[in-house]
């Protein structure tokens, strides 16, 4: 346990020109914020701030959080090279939020929101990467979902990586698949998401957004840090 102030909490995610997209990024700082404290939002891409301009901004130790579902470019190049840059010394980079059993729940319940029933065929559509551990995470995740849908479940990439969503959703429908539903593995809308809906399939469930147990997840990556990472003492404000 720590004294004085505990750690900041920078969550970190990738970026979106789309409005709705940026403002649920927000929501979800906003309710983590009840729990782990005042939470900052940073962007590796499309808009700012940057991490390393938030972190500049404090010397207060600081758990980043990265807000991605699987761990690519911006998570292992990124993210490092932006604490880097910022030269500030007290920051704990936390696992991405995924692959997590928290997050193949909320697809579920996103699926099944969208109209899946026991029966259809299952598409898990990921942005992609074309790092190598990325693609296992999102392996990981259609493994996860798999459990819980109790049905095969196929891995289509939206940008990035082979094969494409509507090639798988296409190939199932050839195999006889009667109907089909693409289960979003995005955190929030924007462009990608927006390409699934012309993707043929029979429905298609809504990005992951905010939820309790997904703000708990972000709480329990930010709890997990502060309790376990080795700080440098002479960061921390201590309590007369």
């Amino acid at each position: 346990m720590m004294n004085g102030a505990d750690p900041a909490l920078l969550l970190v995610a990738h970026g979106t020109r789309n409005p709705r997209g940026v403002e649920m990024v927000a929501e979800l700082a906003s309710e983590v914020s009840r729990t782990a404290g005042p939470t900052r939002v940073a962007f590796v891409d499309v808009l700012g701030p940057s991490p390393a301009e938030v972190l500049r901004d404090s010397e207060r130790p600081a758990v980043l959080v990265p807000a991605f579902l699987a761990s690519g470019y911006h998570v292992h190049t990124d993210v490092p090279r932006e604490v880097a840059d910022s030269g500030h010394r007290g920051v704990v980079v936390t696992d991405a939020l995924g692959p997590d059993p928290v997050l193949a729940r909320v697809l579920m319940r996103r699926l099944q929101d969208a109209g899946w029933c026991p029966g259809d065929a299952v598409v898990l559509a990921a942005a992609g990467s074309s790092d190598p551990r990325a693609l296992c995470d999102v392996g990981s995740a259609a493994r996860m979902l798999e459990s819980l849908t109790r049905t095969t479940v196929r891995i289509g990439y939206v940008a990035t990586g082979a094969p494409r969503v509507a090639e798988v959703v296409d190939d199932l429908r050839e195999q006889g698949a009667r109907r089909v539903f693409i289960a979003s593995y995005l955190l929030a809308e924007g462009l990608f998401h927006g390409r699934l809906l012309e993707c043929g399939a029979d429905g298609v469930s809504a990005p992951l957004g905010v939820t309790d147990s997904i703000v708990e997840l972000v709480v329990r990556r930010y709890r997990t840090a502060v309790a376990t990472a080795q700080w440098p003492k002479a960061t921390f404000m201590h309590s007369e």
